[in-house]
């Protein structure tokens, strides 16, 4: 059985990683631009602030982390009346990942990853802007030193260093991931979903068998409820029909298939449940905006 999470990362490519320290000390404000990545930060001493676009400022202590999903502009400070200075301008961060300011009273640890476009949005869509880890929480110290750890492989230089910060921003999502739902945080969402028996279970078997010509009654049968009262539930927690879904991931699977494999458009369709390429191919513009072939094309010449 391949769990719904091992089979969205399946598909995601992290393109960059990066680990920085910043230690400040006095007082301070720094503002940091908005980034189409996911970034971990992890307070290892002092305390500060987050502020975030329309929302009030949230106090971070020692031990705190926080993911960032798809970044928005944000300030860090333990000043929130000082006029924040641009904190990319600030320092010099082509030529070192350590950024020092007026002491070290304050040190924080961030990891910050880029995804592949195409499939980046699978995740980034299922998480809130803001995921808070507090020190009290297991998953906080977790984080903390794994952070640790990808710092000091990044600045090691050693052989086989890119393989190992791929791999482990794939285990800084999933601790951040796992923290969060252990938190009881995660009520709603995709991911929120996926701690639901019964509805991480249907999750389950759209993931672990794509090409079944599932029905709402047939997975509504297997979980044990009613089709009804599982067709609203679905929708309340991941926010789409259970057949909305399905074609989802379907076209998902298929759009990583043409990306890397040479299969035919009729062969993906059987395998993915459809009863002609016609209707895969209407399924796969549906949610891609462009035919099969004319996909493959695109793909083959980019």
């Amino acid at each position: 059985m391949i769990d719904p999470l091992s089979d969205v990362f399946s598909l995601l490519e992290i393109e960059r990683a990066r680990c920085t320290r910043f230690e400040v000390g006095g007082q301070w404000a720094f503002r940091f631009p908005a980034k189409p990545a996911l970034k971990f930060v992890a307070v290892l001493r002092g305390a500060c602030s987050i502020v975030l676009p329309d929302e009030p400022p949230f106090a971070l202590v020692a031990g705190d982390t926080f993911l960032l999903a798809n970044a928005p502009a944000y300030v860090i400070a333990n000043d929130l009346d000082r006029e924040p200075e641009d904190g990319i301008a600030f320092f010099d961060w082509e030529h070192s990942n350590i950024a020092r300011h007026g002491g070290d009273e304050t040190a924080l640890i961030g990891g910050s990853f880029v995804i592949e476009g195409g499939n980046a949005r699978l995740l980034l869509d299922a998480l809130p802007p803001f995921i808070h880890i507090p020190a009290s929480d297991r998953g906080a110290a977790i984080l903390s030193a794994t952070l640790a750890t990808l710092d000091d492989e990044l600045g090691a230089g050693q052989m086989g260093s890119t393989l190992m910060t791929q791999r482990m921003g794939d285990i800084l999502l999933v601790q951040a991931l796992r923290a969060y739902v252990g938190g009881g945080a995660a009520e709603t969402g995709w991911i929120g979903a996926l701690t639901n028996p019964q509805i991480g279970a249907a999750i389950s078997l759209i993931h672990n068998s794509p090409g079944h010509r599932w029905t709402v009654e047939a997975l509504a049968t297997r979980i044990g409820m009613s089709r009804s009262a599982f067709a609203q539930r679905f929708k309340e927690l991941v926010g789409v029909a259970p057949l909305d879904y399905l074609t989802r991931w379907r076209m998902h699977r298929a759009r990583e298939a043409l990306r890397r494999e040479d299969v035919s458009v009729a062969g993906l369709a059987a395998a993915l449940g459809y009863s002609s390429e016609s209707a895969f191919g209407n399924a796969f513009k549906r949610v891609f905006g462009r035919a099969p072939k004319r996909y493959w094309s695109d793909a083959k010449v980019g």
